[in-house]
């Protein structure tokens, strides 16, 4: 499993502890000399400006997109005693208002500007660096006015105490942040990693989490942390990558225009220089929470990210963990002593760590599960690494590796990982390495690091004689990529026009012998990358009865062999065609979306037939993926989130026990996994997988005709033996309902406000309720209900709204959410409602719909450049014969509206007394605590 990203995500929105030192002095002005080039590889061009900052321009005319990422170098690394979380912190902070973005009057807020843009756009913070990235439609406009954002903040932001947290107010964004704690808090896999990563390291920033201590969070000093940002935030310290459709010359010059008049302070950032010490013997740590799993995990300290031994650690990794080939698959998982596996090598500029999980069925054996885990992790010296494995683990590493360089805006954010290492270049030179790896280097990393007494796990055992892993210091960096060169850039693919217009007509559609339907968009693309989407129907009401969980299973089995080829041989063939492949779906239809090159696309439609009308559902398989449903309903049924989603869907549910689409309560559910027959899934699918009412959308580069003639080959006379007749959608028409579902030692809580919605999207009232919707809570961190709860008021680190309309059946919903800590839910509900009872009063104001149009309508834009999310709305129009002239006539309508129109469909449709909450919590703990001093009653 692979969840770094999850993981530092969930924190984003983190040379020891400096010196004392006062606030930066700076230059009275700086020096406007020209940008000087440093290097290019591979496309990429670096410069360096006269002040320090580093310059990455990386042009692609493939796609109507810009991405701009700014890198920070500095992390939780970074932070002093008291100041945990500080980094963190200061990465919210900077989406506050600056001199000129929202403080200067008339000016838009940085978080107004992110919005109009249409982009999409985060900040993350992990241990060494910081990263601010916006992908948004490419027009000289929208790109002068996000690096005038970036340039403003890089220096401009005031840091202020209000922002922070007014205590006369009792608001700020520091509740926010610590609402985002909460929610890790509650996360049992979260909590796990922490407390092994503050057990391993008795010294170093890596011990600590980059959210930081409730107790910093809460108490941070606002003069420390305007000296932080003032001593890091500036650009000797900083990276900006623009990457898209733009001239270099022309985009340079802006970039030395608006940066180079930053001074370059005169302060000099000093190296970290606290080591940890050699682990000196095993270390154990236990934690006991609430959770309907368990986790054991082995971690163990490891070589820099930019020393040689972590490439070889990477692959190790891969064989160890990765399914199904992965030693602790089989020894785990294989073994049903756990339900799934995974490892997680944190990339850290220094000295690191690198870490293996195994989560264990409630009812599992947590010690068989450590004794099996070390002896696979540990016993590498008598069960050598063997080259079939190596190659194995380098051929998925370069799959993803091309996958990512093929996407342009990806990239560029992936970039960030590298810098943060010590050199964008490490992203290439730690590719080169990879590919050289042989058995020998990576057996010898693993003798080198894997051993016990640098482990960290469960329990602490003396021990006489250490046997301990010298870890060897960071190279260095600038001597290792001075003279690279790197391999040619990758091919640009054509200038292609998203228009709704230009699709269409690109577009060609046709029906196959047997019904099915095809839509196919040949073009260009960088990497002659290719996506596709396929979509089965199948079954009718009636015939589908108590087959709900069977369904499910089959379609998650479909990619786990065939009659002719193991898992692993399926595995291995997507791996090596350089393919993803992704199928979701459940009884009632499967969706399969595929990403490869025009040369593989003909074997990767071969093996995705044979997978889909020849799977194997072997007992192994089944047993295994029956395991992995059942511990994750069990892991549901303690979180606030599921459970008040299950409580949601039960409300609205119109649809009687046993129909396909009757929600199950949770414990209904797990009874129904656990009765599964694997015969059960074979009948499934012999019975009612075909093709006759399916639809098959490819976009890319590949050959129109030859998919064509494929397709009808391989599908053309695959039919269900079982009818297909499509289920309408139906929502219960509930109004006023209140349900609150306590969730014990959970330091989240989850809040959904619902109004059922009789409409179809062709409705005329359709545009007007969704662009109100989008002002009421749709935008990101930019709407009446995030400005309210999230921004103003600090209680939510996550709230909006949305609105579901269905294409066929009158059948939408209204949602409003919120996560917040369970004393503060109420507060929650209260200004949601006040909110929404002030918009359907008062409605919305001219200033607001422009603005709100114009970031729609350029989300909408930069949605349709990616391929694959094309490729499946093709596909689903494909069922019920939509063209792209519904989006050109939907932009146009939304175009049109007047604020009068807006405001007439909010209050014809949402009903302040119509509207139902199910909130989950521990709401008793709060209620308990009420009386609690500061800063815990803090809001």
């Amino acid at each position: 499993m692979k969840l770094l990203t999850a993981i530092m995500l969930s924190a984003g929105i983190l040379s020891p502890a400096f010196a004392a030192a006062p606030a930066i002095p700076v230059k009275a002005a700086a020096s406007k000399a020209a940008a000087v080039k440093v290097t290019s590889v591979e496309g990429i061009t670096e410069y360096r400006l006269a002040n320090g900052l580093r310059v990455l321009l990386f042009p692609d005319a493939s796609k109507p997109t810009l991405t701009t990422n700014i890198v920070y170098m500095v992390g939780s690394r970074h932070e002093n005693y008291g100041e945990t979380g500080m980094a963190h912190l200061l990465e919210h902070l900077l989406f506050k208002p600056t001199a000129n973005f929202g403080i200067k009057k008339g000016s838009k807020t940085p978080v107004e500007v992110l919005n109009q843009t249409g982009g999409r756009f985060n900040g993350t913070t992990w241990y060494d660096r910081t990263n601010y990235f916006s992908t948004f439609p490419a027009n000289d406009d929208n790109l002068k006015l996000m690096l005038e954002l970036e340039a403003d903040r890089m220096v401009n932001s005031p840091i202020s105490q209000d922002d922070l947290w007014n205590n006369k107010a009792q608001k700020g964004e520091m509740t926010v942040v610590r609402n985002e704690f909460e929610r890790g808090e509650s996360d049992p896999f979260r909590v796990t990693l922490e407390r092994t990563m503050s057990v391993a390291f008795d010294w170093h920033n890596y011990g600590k989490s980059t959210i930081g201590a409730r107790s910093d969070i809460e108490g941070v000093n606002i003069e420390r942390l305007r000296a932080f940002y003032q001593r890091y935030y500036q650009p000797d310290n900083a990276i900006l990558m623009v990457a898209g459709r733009f001239d270099e010359a022309k985009v340079l010059a802006q970039i030395n225009e608006l940066f180079g008049k930053i001074p370059k302070p005169s302060r000099v950032l000093a190296p970290t220089y606290t080591a940890e010490p050699t682990q000196d013997g095993e270390r154990a740590v236990t934690i006991r929470r609430s959770g309907g799993t368990q986790i054991v995990a082995a971690g163990y300290h490891v070589a820099p990210a930019s020393h040689p031994d972590a490439a070889a650690l990477q692959v190790l990794g891969r064989i160890l963990s990765e399914a199904p080939s992965g030693r602790l698959h089989k020894t785990l998982v294989d073994a049903k002593l756990a339900s799934s596996v995974m490892d997680l090598d944190f990339n850290q500029m220094e000295p690191g760590y690198h870490l293996f999980a195994a989560v264990v069925p409630k009812d599992g054996q947590t010690m068989a599960v450590e004794e099996a885990m070390l002896k696979a992790l540990e016993d590498i010296k008598s069960n050598p690494v063997t080259e079939a494995e190596v190659e194995r683990a380098k051929a998925s590493i370069a799959k993803d590796i091309d996958q990512t360089v093929n996407d342009t805006a990806r990239f560029t954010i992936a970039l960030t990982s590298a810098q943060a290492a010590g050199d964008w270049r490490l992203f290439h030179q730690r590719r080169d390495q990879v590919e050289k790896i042989d058995a020998a280097a990576v057996q010898a990393a693993a003798l080198k690091y894997l051993k016990p007494a640098n482990r960290t796990l469960a329990r602490f055992i003396p021990t006489d004689a250490a046997d301990r892993t010298e870890v060897p210091k960071t190279p260095d960096v600038a001597a290792l990529v001075k003279d690279y060169k790197g391999r040619a850039a990758i091919a640009q693919g054509e200038v292609f026009d998203p228009s709704p217009d230009n699709i269409e007509k690109r577009t060609q559609r046709s029906v196959l012998a047997n019904g099915m339907k095809l839509a196919l968009l040949p073009k260009s693309t960088k990497g002659n990358t290719v996506s596709a989407s396929l979509q089965l129907r199948m079954g009718t009401a009636e015939n589908l009865m108590g087959k709900a969980v069977i369904g499910d299973l089959a379609a998650s089995l479909l990619l786990s062999g065939t009659e002719r080829l193991s898992r692993q041989e399926v595995k291995d063939a997507l791996d090596k065609l350089k393919a993803n492949v992704n199928v979701n779906g459940g009884a009632e239809g499967v969706t399969v979306n595929v990403t490869t090159t025009r040369d593989n696309l003909a074997a990767v439609l071969d093996l995705l037939g044979e997978s889909l009308m020849k799977p194997a559902f072997t007992a192994k398989d089944f047993s295994e993926r029956q395991r992995e449903m059942i511990s994750g309903t069990e892991q549901q049924m303690t979180e606030p989130q599921p459970l008040a989603g299950n409580a949601m869907q039960r409300l609205t549910n119109t649809f009687p026990a046993g129909h396909v689409r009757y929600t199950m309560t949770l414990p209904e559910q797990l009874a129904e996994q656990k009765a599964a027959a694997l015969e059960q899934v074979k009948a499934f699918h012999k019975a009612y997988y075909g093709a006759g009412n399916a639809s098959l959308s490819v976009v890319g580069d590949f050959d129109a005709a030859a998919v064509q003639a494929q397709s009808a080959k391989l599908f053309g006379n695959w039919n269900a033996e079982q009818p297909y007749v499509r289920i309408a959608s139906e929502l219960k028409q509930v109004a006023g309902q209140s349900i609150s579902l306590e969730t014990p030692d959970k330091a989240n809580s989850v809040l959904f406000a619902i109004q059922p919605v009789p409409m179809k999207d062709d409705a005329a009232a359709y545009p007007a309720l969704l662009m109100g919707n989008y002002m009421l809570g749709g935008g990101a961190l930019r709407s009446r209900l995030a400005d309210r709860i999230r921004q103003k008021e600090g209680l939510s680190y996550g709230v909006g709204s949305q609105l579901s309309v269905p294409a066929r059946d009158p059948a939408g919903l209204w949602l409003a959410f919120a996560i917040s800590a369970p004393q503060n839910t109420v507060k929650v509900e209260a200004a949601l409602r006040e909110e929404l009872n002030k918009a359907l009063k008062a409605g919305f104001t001219e200033t607001e719909l422009a603005d709100a149009k114009k970031a729609w309508l350029q989300s909408q834009q930069v949605g349709r450049t990616g391929d694959a999310g094309l490729a499946g709305r093709l596909a689903n129009y494909l069922s019920f014969d939509r063209t792209m002239a519904f989006d050109k006539d939907l932009e146009a309508k939304v175009s049109a509206l007047t604020v009068a129109q807006v405001n007439e469909a909010l209050r014809a449709n949402l009903k302040p007394e119509a509207v139902s909450v199910i909130k989950a919590g521990d709401f008793a703990k709060a209620a308990a605590g009420a009386a609690g001093v500061a800063p815990a009653s803090k809001p």
